[in-house]
């Protein structure tokens, strides 16, 4: 089978629209005569590349794959034209990261600490709400999503979700307060910060609260870290927290941790699409260690850590 170019292109312009009409009327061509070259490149691969829903087209699996290559191939096109009328050799390799908006930015620094400063790399990052961010992972415009859940695929949304860390969640503080033994006693009369109620953490910390029949004393619930770090640091309250979140400030003394809750944790996520290849980049990526982004209390599924707040009979 010798593939034809042409309906490729056209192939390509229709799935990062998702629209025929549009596309047609971009390429100053007819809708039917599009429509006839996308077909005869499905005809020549064996395989539907469209799922028609509405007044839109969605990529099949077939679909996804191909446009994948196309993205590629394209892409390249596009720096070869632009090194000629530039004189530059751009040959940089893009990828694109998308992080929920809720994720450590500490944690997602040190994750990409291995490409920062790369000649060769060109980095997009991004941040939004995960359903944007999939939809986003789905349309082939990101490469990667770092999050703190996994997500199931299915055969429309083949989705991958791979566990890359694990850490536990600490009650985090100003230095120098009264260590009492052992949660709740830690958090008795005092005010709490806590992440917001859709949290994995929170929820995970509301059914320890429950099992000690314990009512904490909340001062403040926050969706995001970056916030709940300066909270943190500047109220003088005690926050529910994974240590990498205040990570330079657990090291330079301003905050302290007080110990990791039994049970509770923040897990991290990368998640991709599964296909047939990934790029050396991701894999260089995935075969960190823990430790060498998580940096403090880091804590694998097989290795538990042991805790200065301890639960009943330990």
């Amino acid at each position: 089978m010798k593939l034809n170019y042409h309906h490729l292109y056209y192939f390509w312009q229709v799935a990062r629209t998702g629209h025929l009409t549009r596309t047609a009327n971009a390429l100053h061509i007819s809708q039917s005569a599009l429509s006839g070259q996308i077909r005869k490149l499905e005809d020549s691969l064996g395989y539907e590349l469209f799922i028609r829903e509405g007044r839109r087209l969605k990529l099949s699996e077939a679909g996804r794959l191909a446009f994948s290559y196309a993205e590629d191939i394209f892409r390249q096109g596009e720096e070869l034209a632009a090194m000629f009328a530039s004189g530059a050799r751009p040959n940089r390799e893009v990828l694109r990261i998308g992080a929920v908006a809720t994720l450590s930015r500490n944690f997602q620094e040190a994750f990409l600490q291995p490409l920062l400063g790369r000649e060769d790399l060109e980095l997009s990052l991004q941040s939004g709400h995960l359903d944007e961010l999939l939809r986003r992972l789905s349309a082939h415009r990101l490469d990667l999503i770092l999050a703190n859940q996994a997500i199931q695929g299915d055969d429309q949304n083949p989705w991958r979700s791979r566990l890359i860390a694990r850490q536990s969640v600490s009650i985090i503080g100003p230095p120098g307060l009264e260590s009492r033994d052992g949660f709740p006693a830690m958090l008795s009369d005092r005010a709490l910060l806590v992440p917001g109620a859709e949290n994995s953490i929170r929820q995970a910390f509301e059914q320890l609260c429950d099992y000690h029949r314990f009512q904490p004393r909340i001062a403040a619930e926050v969706d995001d870290m970056a916030l709940m770090r300066l909270l943190t640091r500047d109220t003088g309250h005690l926050a529910i927290l994974p240590p990498v979140v205040v990570r330079d400030e657990l090291r330079n003394g301003t905050l302290e941790d007080y110990g990791a809750l039994p049970g509770v944790y923040e897990e991290f996520y990368a998640i991709n699409i599964r296909r047939q290849f990934e790029t050396d980049t991701i894999r260089e990526l995935m075969a960190q260690p823990a430790d060498s982004f998580l940096g403090l209390n880091s804590e694998s599924e097989n290795q538990p850590q042991a805790s200065r707040v301890t639960s009943p009979g330990t």
